[in-house]
Protein backbone atom coordinates (compact mmCIF):
# COMPACT_ATOMS: atom_id res chain seq x y z
CA UNK A 1 0.00 0.00 0.00
CA UNK A 2 0.98 3.60 -0.45
CA UNK A 3 3.17 5.31 2.15
CA UNK A 4 0.53 8.07 2.19
CA UNK A 5 -1.72 5.70 4.14
CA UNK A 6 -0.83 5.39 7.85
CA UNK A 7 0.18 1.91 9.03
CA UNK A 8 -2.83 1.37 11.37
CA UNK A 9 -5.18 2.05 8.44
CA UNK A 10 -3.23 -0.32 6.18
CA UNK A 11 -3.26 -3.03 8.85
CA UNK A 12 -7.04 -2.79 9.30
CA UNK A 13 -7.67 -2.86 5.54
CA UNK A 14 -5.49 -5.99 5.27
CA UNK A 15 -7.32 -7.58 8.22
CA UNK A 16 -10.74 -6.92 6.67
CA UNK A 17 -9.47 -8.23 3.30
CA UNK A 18 -8.75 -11.63 4.87
CA UNK A 19 -12.47 -12.08 5.68
CA UNK A 20 -14.48 -14.22 3.23
CA UNK A 21 -16.34 -12.17 0.65
CA UNK A 22 -14.50 -8.93 1.51
CA UNK A 23 -12.35 -7.57 -1.29
CA UNK A 24 -9.85 -4.70 -1.09
CA UNK A 25 -12.45 -2.02 -1.97
CA UNK A 26 -14.94 -3.19 0.65
CA UNK A 27 -12.13 -3.50 3.20
CA UNK A 28 -11.10 0.11 2.47
CA UNK A 29 -14.71 1.32 2.75
CA UNK A 30 -15.17 -0.43 6.12
CA UNK A 31 -11.90 0.97 7.43
CA UNK A 32 -12.66 4.54 6.41
CA UNK A 33 -16.21 4.23 7.77
CA UNK A 34 -14.77 3.26 11.17
CA UNK A 35 -12.32 6.19 11.00
CA UNK A 36 -15.23 8.64 10.53
CA UNK A 37 -17.66 6.89 12.90
CA UNK A 38 -17.98 7.90 16.55
CA UNK A 39 -15.33 6.32 18.75
CA UNK A 40 -17.90 4.18 20.57
CA UNK A 41 -18.79 2.43 17.26
CA UNK A 42 -15.21 1.26 16.77
CA UNK A 43 -14.81 0.35 20.44
CA UNK A 44 -18.10 -1.61 20.38
CA UNK A 45 -16.82 -3.59 17.37
CA UNK A 46 -13.50 -4.26 19.13
CA UNK A 47 -15.34 -5.39 22.28
CA UNK A 48 -17.65 -7.66 20.25
CA UNK A 49 -14.66 -9.31 18.55
CA UNK A 50 -12.86 -9.76 21.88
CA UNK A 51 -16.02 -11.20 23.46
CA UNK A 52 -16.51 -13.55 20.50
CA UNK A 53 -13.07 -15.09 20.96
CA UNK A 54 -13.13 -15.11 24.77
CA UNK A 55 -16.64 -16.45 25.42
CA UNK A 56 -17.52 -18.84 22.62
CA UNK A 57 -16.47 -22.46 22.28
CA UNK A 58 -17.55 -25.64 20.52
CA UNK A 59 -20.19 -27.80 22.16
CA UNK A 60 -18.51 -31.01 23.33
CA UNK A 61 -21.45 -33.03 21.93
CA UNK A 62 -22.40 -31.51 18.56
CA UNK A 63 -19.54 -29.04 17.89
CA UNK A 64 -21.90 -26.13 17.26
CA UNK A 65 -20.71 -22.74 18.49
CA UNK A 66 -21.94 -22.05 22.00
CA UNK A 67 -21.40 -20.11 25.20
CA UNK A 68 -22.58 -22.97 27.45
CA UNK A 69 -21.34 -26.55 27.18
CA UNK A 70 -23.30 -28.56 26.20
CA UNK A 71 -25.14 -26.14 23.92
CA UNK A 72 -28.81 -25.30 24.58
CA UNK A 73 -30.00 -27.64 21.79
CA UNK A 74 -28.05 -30.67 23.09
CA UNK A 75 -29.13 -29.88 26.67
CA UNK A 76 -32.83 -29.58 25.75
CA UNK A 77 -34.68 -32.63 27.10
CA UNK A 78 -37.57 -31.89 24.69
CA UNK A 79 -35.34 -32.55 21.65
CA UNK A 80 -35.18 -36.02 20.08
CA UNK A 81 -31.65 -37.10 21.02
CA UNK A 82 -32.01 -40.19 18.78
CA UNK A 83 -32.23 -38.13 15.55
CA UNK A 84 -29.11 -36.25 14.46
CA UNK A 85 -28.85 -33.88 11.48
CA UNK A 86 -25.27 -33.68 10.20
CA UNK A 87 -24.54 -30.23 8.77
CA UNK A 88 -21.46 -28.55 7.37
CA UNK A 89 -21.50 -25.26 9.27
CA UNK A 90 -23.12 -23.59 12.31
CA UNK A 91 -25.07 -21.32 9.91
CA UNK A 92 -26.81 -24.46 8.61
CA UNK A 93 -28.07 -25.16 12.14
CA UNK A 94 -29.61 -21.67 12.22
CA UNK A 95 -31.24 -22.20 8.82
CA UNK A 96 -32.84 -25.50 9.86
CA UNK A 97 -33.89 -24.12 13.25
CA UNK A 98 -35.71 -21.24 11.51
CA UNK A 99 -38.06 -23.79 9.89
CA UNK A 100 -39.28 -25.08 13.27
CA UNK A 101 -39.71 -28.47 11.51
CA UNK A 102 -36.78 -30.34 13.05
CA UNK A 103 -36.97 -31.53 16.65
CA UNK A 104 -33.78 -33.58 16.80
CA UNK A 105 -30.19 -32.54 17.52
CA UNK A 106 -27.21 -31.71 15.32
CA UNK A 107 -23.64 -32.59 14.50
CA UNK A 108 -21.57 -29.81 12.91
CA UNK A 109 -18.71 -30.95 10.66
CA UNK A 110 -17.13 -27.49 10.19
CA UNK A 111 -16.68 -27.90 6.46
CA UNK A 112 -16.93 -30.45 3.68
CA UNK A 113 -14.44 -32.79 2.03
CA UNK A 114 -12.66 -30.74 -0.63
CA UNK A 115 -9.41 -32.18 -2.05
CA UNK A 116 -8.97 -29.01 -4.16
CA UNK A 117 -8.77 -26.97 -0.94
CA UNK A 118 -6.76 -29.59 0.95
CA UNK A 119 -9.66 -30.57 3.24
CA UNK A 120 -9.93 -34.29 3.92
CA UNK A 121 -12.13 -36.34 6.27
CA UNK A 122 -9.62 -35.96 9.12
CA UNK A 123 -10.04 -32.17 8.98
CA UNK A 124 -13.76 -32.48 9.80
CA UNK A 125 -15.68 -33.74 12.85
CA UNK A 126 -16.52 -37.08 11.21
CA UNK A 127 -14.58 -39.18 13.73
CA UNK A 128 -16.59 -37.56 16.54
CA UNK A 129 -19.83 -38.37 14.69
CA UNK A 130 -18.79 -42.02 14.39
CA UNK A 131 -18.15 -42.13 18.15
CA UNK A 132 -21.62 -40.68 18.84
CA UNK A 133 -23.24 -43.34 16.66
CA UNK A 134 -21.12 -46.10 18.23
CA UNK A 135 -22.75 -45.35 21.61
CA UNK A 136 -25.97 -46.89 20.25
CA UNK A 137 -28.29 -44.02 21.25
CA UNK A 138 -28.77 -42.56 17.76
CA UNK A 139 -31.53 -44.16 15.66
CA UNK A 140 -31.32 -41.89 12.59
CA UNK A 141 -28.57 -39.82 11.02
CA UNK A 142 -29.90 -37.22 8.57
CA UNK A 143 -27.07 -36.20 6.26
CA UNK A 144 -27.82 -32.52 5.65
CA UNK A 145 -24.69 -31.49 3.78
CA UNK A 146 -25.03 -28.93 0.99
CA UNK A 147 -26.07 -30.30 -2.41
CA UNK A 148 -23.12 -30.21 -4.79
CA UNK A 149 -19.82 -32.01 -5.34
CA UNK A 150 -18.24 -31.35 -1.94
CA UNK A 151 -21.43 -31.94 0.04
CA UNK A 152 -22.16 -35.15 -1.89
CA UNK A 153 -18.59 -36.42 -1.42
CA UNK A 154 -18.88 -35.74 2.31
CA UNK A 155 -22.29 -37.49 2.46
CA UNK A 156 -20.91 -40.57 0.67
CA UNK A 157 -17.92 -40.73 3.02
CA UNK A 158 -20.16 -40.47 6.09
CA UNK A 159 -22.48 -43.14 4.69
CA UNK A 160 -19.53 -45.49 4.19
CA UNK A 161 -18.23 -44.80 7.71
CA UNK A 162 -21.60 -45.36 9.40
CA UNK A 163 -22.88 -48.34 7.39
CA UNK A 164 -23.49 -51.32 9.67
CA UNK A 165 -23.48 -49.28 12.89
CA UNK A 166 -27.23 -49.67 13.50
CA UNK A 167 -28.46 -46.15 12.73
CA UNK A 168 -30.80 -45.46 9.82
CA UNK A 169 -29.18 -43.04 7.38
CA UNK A 170 -31.21 -40.52 5.41
CA UNK A 171 -30.34 -37.59 3.19
CA UNK A 172 -32.25 -34.34 2.75
CA UNK A 173 -34.63 -34.53 -0.21
CA UNK A 174 -33.50 -32.77 -3.34
CA UNK A 175 -35.85 -29.87 -2.84
CA UNK A 176 -32.70 -27.81 -2.42
CA UNK A 177 -31.14 -26.54 -5.65
CA UNK A 178 -27.78 -28.14 -6.48
CA UNK A 179 -24.89 -25.79 -5.85
CA UNK A 180 -26.73 -23.72 -3.22
CA UNK A 181 -25.99 -23.48 0.49
CA UNK A 182 -28.48 -24.53 3.17
CA UNK A 183 -28.03 -21.24 5.03
CA UNK A 184 -29.57 -19.34 2.08
CA UNK A 185 -32.58 -21.64 1.56
CA UNK A 186 -36.02 -20.38 2.53
CA UNK A 187 -37.98 -22.06 5.33
CA UNK A 188 -40.55 -23.72 3.04
CA UNK A 189 -37.87 -25.33 0.87
CA UNK A 190 -35.96 -26.54 3.93
CA UNK A 191 -39.13 -27.89 5.57
CA UNK A 192 -40.03 -29.87 2.42
CA UNK A 193 -36.47 -31.16 2.15
CA UNK A 194 -36.61 -32.38 5.76
CA UNK A 195 -40.03 -33.99 5.36
CA UNK A 196 -39.14 -35.64 2.05
CA UNK A 197 -35.79 -37.09 3.12
CA UNK A 198 -35.06 -40.60 1.88
CA UNK A 199 -32.79 -43.50 2.73
CA UNK A 200 -29.21 -43.20 1.49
Amino acid sequence: MSKAIPEPVTKLIESFSRLPGVGPKTASRLTYYLLRAPEETSLALADALRDLKANTRYCAVCYNITVEDPCPICADAQRDQRTVAVVEEPLDVLAIERTGAFKGVYHVLHGAISPMNGIGPDDLRIRELTKRVDKGIIAEVIIATNPGLEGDATAMYIQRELTGKGARMTRLARGLPVGSDIEYADSVTLTRALMGRGDV
